[in-house]
Protein backbone atom coordinates (compact mmCIF):
# COMPACT_ATOMS: atom_id res chain seq x y z
CA UNK A 1 0.00 0.00 0.00
CA UNK A 2 2.83 2.29 0.91
CA UNK A 3 4.99 1.74 -2.84
CA UNK A 4 1.09 2.79 -4.28
CA UNK A 5 0.69 5.62 -2.56
CA UNK A 6 4.45 7.07 -3.15
CA UNK A 7 3.96 6.31 -6.81
CA UNK A 8 0.92 8.32 -7.18
CA UNK A 9 2.34 11.20 -4.91
CA UNK A 10 4.98 10.91 -7.95
CA UNK A 11 3.90 10.14 -10.84
CA UNK A 12 1.61 13.53 -11.98
CA UNK A 13 4.97 15.34 -11.25
CA UNK A 14 6.79 13.20 -13.60
CA UNK A 15 4.50 14.65 -16.40
CA UNK A 16 5.15 18.58 -15.77
CA UNK A 17 6.76 20.07 -18.49
CA UNK A 18 9.89 20.87 -16.41
CA UNK A 19 9.98 17.51 -15.18
CA UNK A 20 9.89 16.26 -19.26
CA UNK A 21 12.79 19.15 -20.02
CA UNK A 22 14.94 18.10 -17.12
CA UNK A 23 14.77 14.61 -18.10
CA UNK A 24 15.78 15.47 -21.58
CA UNK A 25 19.05 17.37 -19.55
CA UNK A 26 19.59 14.38 -18.20
CA UNK A 27 19.61 12.12 -20.82
CA UNK A 28 21.53 14.42 -22.94
CA UNK A 29 24.45 14.06 -19.78
CA UNK A 30 24.43 10.29 -20.29
CA UNK A 31 25.07 10.36 -23.44
CA UNK A 32 27.79 12.64 -23.69
CA UNK A 33 29.27 10.96 -20.69
CA UNK A 34 29.28 7.54 -22.30
CA UNK A 35 30.95 9.07 -25.56
CA UNK A 36 27.52 9.01 -27.63
CA UNK A 37 27.67 12.52 -29.38
CA UNK A 38 24.25 11.35 -31.72
CA UNK A 39 22.83 10.46 -28.58
CA UNK A 40 23.49 13.97 -26.71
CA UNK A 41 22.88 15.36 -30.34
CA UNK A 42 19.14 13.93 -30.50
CA UNK A 43 17.44 16.36 -27.99
CA UNK A 44 18.45 19.08 -30.81
CA UNK A 45 15.72 20.20 -33.52
CA UNK A 46 17.20 18.10 -36.03
CA UNK A 47 16.43 21.46 -38.53
CA UNK A 48 18.49 24.07 -40.58
CA UNK A 49 16.45 26.66 -37.63
CA UNK A 50 18.56 24.89 -35.10
CA UNK A 51 21.08 28.22 -33.72
CA UNK A 52 23.91 27.61 -31.61
CA UNK A 53 25.72 30.86 -30.27
CA UNK A 54 29.16 30.64 -28.40
CA UNK A 55 32.26 33.17 -28.06
CA UNK A 56 31.79 35.22 -31.20
CA UNK A 57 30.70 32.61 -33.86
CA UNK A 58 27.08 31.53 -34.65
CA UNK A 59 25.91 27.92 -36.17
CA UNK A 60 23.34 27.24 -37.35
CA UNK A 61 21.59 24.08 -38.54
CA UNK A 62 21.48 20.87 -37.45
CA UNK A 63 24.14 19.39 -39.51
CA UNK A 64 26.46 21.73 -39.26
CA UNK A 65 26.24 22.01 -35.37
CA UNK A 66 26.54 18.15 -34.94
CA UNK A 67 29.99 18.60 -37.04
CA UNK A 68 31.19 21.55 -34.89
CA UNK A 69 30.64 18.98 -32.01
CA UNK A 70 32.07 16.54 -33.56
CA UNK A 71 35.60 18.05 -34.59
CA UNK A 72 35.83 20.05 -30.87
CA UNK A 73 35.17 16.84 -28.96
CA UNK A 74 35.19 13.42 -31.05
CA UNK A 75 32.76 10.80 -30.55
CA UNK A 76 34.47 8.88 -27.66
CA UNK A 77 34.57 8.82 -23.80
CA UNK A 78 38.43 9.55 -23.95
CA UNK A 79 37.72 12.61 -26.45
CA UNK A 80 34.65 13.70 -24.89
CA UNK A 81 34.99 13.96 -21.37
CA UNK A 82 32.94 14.08 -18.14
CA UNK A 83 29.92 15.98 -18.63
CA UNK A 84 27.77 17.65 -15.50
CA UNK A 85 25.08 20.42 -15.34
CA UNK A 86 24.68 22.29 -12.07
CA UNK A 87 22.50 25.24 -11.34
CA UNK A 88 19.82 24.45 -13.69
CA UNK A 89 16.48 26.82 -13.75
CA UNK A 90 13.67 25.20 -16.20
CA UNK A 91 10.93 27.80 -16.91
CA UNK A 92 7.99 27.12 -19.03
CA UNK A 93 6.63 30.11 -21.06
CA UNK A 94 4.01 28.35 -23.03
CA UNK A 95 2.74 24.91 -23.10
CA UNK A 96 4.97 24.07 -26.18
CA UNK A 97 8.26 26.51 -25.12
CA UNK A 98 10.50 26.75 -22.31
CA UNK A 99 13.86 28.39 -21.14
CA UNK A 100 16.49 26.69 -19.04
CA UNK A 101 19.81 28.25 -18.09
CA UNK A 102 22.40 26.83 -16.11
CA UNK A 103 26.04 25.91 -15.78
CA UNK A 104 28.04 23.03 -17.63
CA UNK A 105 31.39 21.61 -16.17
CA UNK A 106 33.53 19.82 -18.90
CA UNK A 107 36.54 17.37 -17.41
CA UNK A 108 38.65 16.79 -20.49
CA UNK A 109 41.93 15.24 -20.36
CA UNK A 110 43.93 18.13 -20.44
CA UNK A 111 41.44 20.84 -19.49
CA UNK A 112 38.33 21.54 -17.32
CA UNK A 113 35.63 24.22 -19.14
CA UNK A 114 32.70 25.58 -17.37
CA UNK A 115 30.67 27.63 -18.01
CA UNK A 116 26.79 29.07 -18.71
CA UNK A 117 24.45 28.57 -21.04
CA UNK A 118 20.72 29.55 -22.21
CA UNK A 119 18.69 26.61 -24.01
CA UNK A 120 15.57 27.18 -25.76
CA UNK A 121 13.41 24.04 -25.86
CA UNK A 122 10.03 24.02 -27.91
CA UNK A 123 7.34 21.05 -27.67
CA UNK A 124 7.01 19.08 -30.98
CA UNK A 125 4.13 16.40 -29.92
CA UNK A 126 5.07 14.78 -26.90
CA UNK A 127 9.18 15.81 -27.22
CA UNK A 128 10.76 18.31 -26.09
CA UNK A 129 13.46 19.80 -28.76
CA UNK A 130 16.27 22.45 -28.01
CA UNK A 131 15.92 25.14 -31.02
CA UNK A 132 18.43 27.57 -29.52
CA UNK A 133 21.75 27.12 -27.54
CA UNK A 134 23.60 29.92 -26.36
CA UNK A 135 26.85 28.77 -24.52
CA UNK A 136 29.54 31.11 -22.70
CA UNK A 137 32.82 29.39 -21.70
CA UNK A 138 34.35 31.33 -19.07
CA UNK A 139 38.29 32.46 -18.91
Amino acid sequence: MTLLLLLALLTPQAHTPAANIRAVLDAQVEAWNRGDLDGFLASYSHTQDLSFFSGDTVTTGYNAIAERYKKRYGTSPETMGHLAFENLEITVLAPDAAVVYGRFRLQLKDTNPTGIFTLVLRRQGVKWVIVHDHTSTAN
